[in-house]
């Protein structure tokens, strides 16, 4: 029987053979790296805003990532036409909704998006999907300094709530669909000490979402990938600049069969 590590391995290697499209509308202060992380794992990314144009992009891509870091009104107003078209189609969309609790102009941003957005996955920190799902939070700026439901009671409560996929990452990241609940334990602390490792998160996790219909399955996957190249990575950093730099380098030279044996992804069937 093929364990979580070989599945994971196995769309890690199917990624790498078919090169999805993956069309982001994302956080600016962010984009490099985000970009650069979808190439490393094997993808292709498109980053496109326009709203003349992203119905059309969404429409032949693979994927839609949906990040809410940075929002204005015309790319709000872009996030819901390029999100309607890839339903249209049959895309996965995958919404990280950064900030949201922090000001009402967000908290209406990820409203609207939800609304007129059919999402096949949340990414985000505790904090952000505590908010989402109606429980109590607390947010500064863009990021999370109180939640207190734990997050493997939160990923699956949110899941049902959202009527989604849910990704809680954090120290240990967790999955659900409501159903199903899967704890990956790889990572470093090193990756929360630089900006945009969870938009980057979620991109590699729309990559991953692109090739393998199961989204739970292909979250905890491209998690693990993400954690095990983190975990390598910090062994020759000294600090974030270095650990940027080569978690890049790791997330590109990470083989499937590496993958499948340092992958740390536990599955529980939820009553």
């Amino acid at each position: 029987m093929e364990t979580a590590g070989e599945k994971a391995a196995s769309v890690l290697e199917r990624l790498r053979k078919e090169k999805p499209l993956v069309h982001h509308i994302t956080n600016i202060v962010v984009a490099n790296i985000t970009a650069n992380a979808t190439l490393a794992a094997g993808a292709l990314p498109v980053m496109a805003f326009a709203v003349d144009e992203v119905a059309d992009l969404a429409s032949t891509s693979n994927a839609l990532v949906l990040n809410m870091g940075t929002p204005a009104p015309e790319t709000v107003e872009a996030m819901i036409v390029a999100g309607r078209a890839a339903n249209s189609r049959g895309i996965p969309v995958i919404f990280d909704p950064v900030g949201v609790g922090a000001t009402p102009y967000r908290n209406r941003t990820a409203e609207r998006i939800l609304e007129h957005v059919k999402v096949s996955a949340v990414r985000g920190n505790a904090s952000e999907v505590a908010f989402l799902s109606g429980v109590g939070t607390k947010i500064r700026g863009v990021e999370a300094i109180e939640q207190d439901l734990p997050p493997a009671e939160l990923s699956p409560l949110a899941s049902r709530h959202l009527g989604t996929v849910v990704a809680v990452t954090g120290p240990r990241d967790y999955i659900s669909d409501g159903r199903r609940l899967a704890v990956v334990e790889n990572g470093h602390a090193m990756m929360a000490g630089i900006t945009g490792s969870g938009c980057v998160s979620t991109a590699v996790v729309a990559a991953f979402c692109a090739v393998e219909p199961d989204t739970v399955v292909a979250s905890a996957s491209a998690l693990a990938y993400l954690g095990v190249a983190g975990q390598l990575a910090a062994e020759a950093s000294h600090g974030p600049g270095s650990f940027q730099m080569n978690w890049l380098d790791n997330l590109a030279n990470l083989s499937p069969r590496e993958l499948a044996g340092l992958a740390s992804i536990s599955w529980t069937e939820l009553a």
